[in-house]
């Protein structure tokens, strides 16, 4: 017969913990990659890679690695939008909403620097970001993305709010804010 206390773990053992730490930044981009490529490849469906992402983006580093690789990677996820996918982002609430329109604010301001860098390239893959940002944002939560892009604005047009110290940190300047201003204004269209 085996002994009883056989069965129960003892105080040295390790114990699973009861939730699973969230990636980093880093590994949330190496993550996201991955799953991306699977999709594209046809090995997981539009329901898994949905289910994963709402898994990952629960936490700022996840959904911001998350983002980094889908909008401006090469991968079609983004620009197809699969429904389930739409279902949970939309469901992950102003997390995303917020990480979507400053990702939108970037993209915007970086077109108009590369521009003036004369770099057309870098140009092109900030203006696809930027495009996918105002798909995604036209599929989210109405209500939550007209309040976000409404503090976007406000700091862009009139330097006011909430947005102003993001906009600064950056150091667009008035070109680089008008386009802000016509990206958001493109979103409503």
């Amino acid at each position: 017969m085996a002994d009883q206390d056989s069965t129960v773990p003892s105080e040295t053992e390790s114990k699973a913990p009861d939730s699973v730490q969230a990636p980093s930044f880093q590994q949330a981009m190496e993550i996201a990659a991955g799953w991306l490529k699977q999709w594209d490849h046809e090995e997981i469906s539009d329901e898994v890679i949905a289910d994963r992402v709402g898994e990952l983006v629960a936490s700022r580093d996840g959904a911001r690695g998350f983002f980094v690789i889908s909008l401006a990677g090469d991968s079609a996820l983004m620009d197809r939008l699969p429904e389930a996918l739409v279902v949970k982002l939309r469901s992950c609430g102003d997390g995303v909403v917020d990480l979507t329109v400053r990702n939108l604010a970037m993209s915007a301001a970086m077109v108009v620097h590369h521009r003036n860098q004369a770099d057309e390239s870098q140009a092109a893959g900030s203006e696809r970001v930027n495009q996918r940002c105002i798909e995604l944002l036209r599929q989210l939560d109405p209500h939550g993305v007209k309040i976000r892009l409404e503090i976007l604005l406000a700091a862009a047009r009139d330097q006011q709010g909430e947005d102003v110290a993001f906009l600064d940190r950056w150091g667009y300047d008035t070109k680089q804010k008008t386009a802000i201003q016509m990206a958001v204004e493109a979103v409503a269209e």
